[in-house]
């Protein structure tokens, strides 16, 4: 397979294989790859959990178990103020 790199990524592989951490141009691109490889599966299982904790909010919608945010926030702000003294 043959891959076209910027000027900046050639260097970037050059300097890592001139480092003596890698051995070969191939290693850094696997290294890097692997990587990429890492990041996709960790934002894919992020992805799932999100789905996930829809569904447990479209279930909860379904059962009327939901609450008006905006009274929800007007009762934590009345309270907040009964706290304090009434300084808002």
């Amino acid at each position: 397979m043959n891959v076209s790199l910027s000027p900046e990524l050639e260097e970037f592989i050059t300097t890592r294989v001139a480092s003596g951490r890698y051995r070969s141009a191939s290693e850094v691109i696997g290294d890097g790859l692997r990587l990429l490889e890492e990041r996709e599966a960790a934002r894919m299982a992020a992805l799932w959990e999100l789905r996930q904790k829809i569904g447990v909010g479209l279930d909860q919608i379904a059962r009327s178990e939901v609450h008006d945010g905006e009274a929800t926030f007007r009762e934590i702000h009345e309270l907040s103020q009964r706290r304090s003294g009434g300084a808002a």
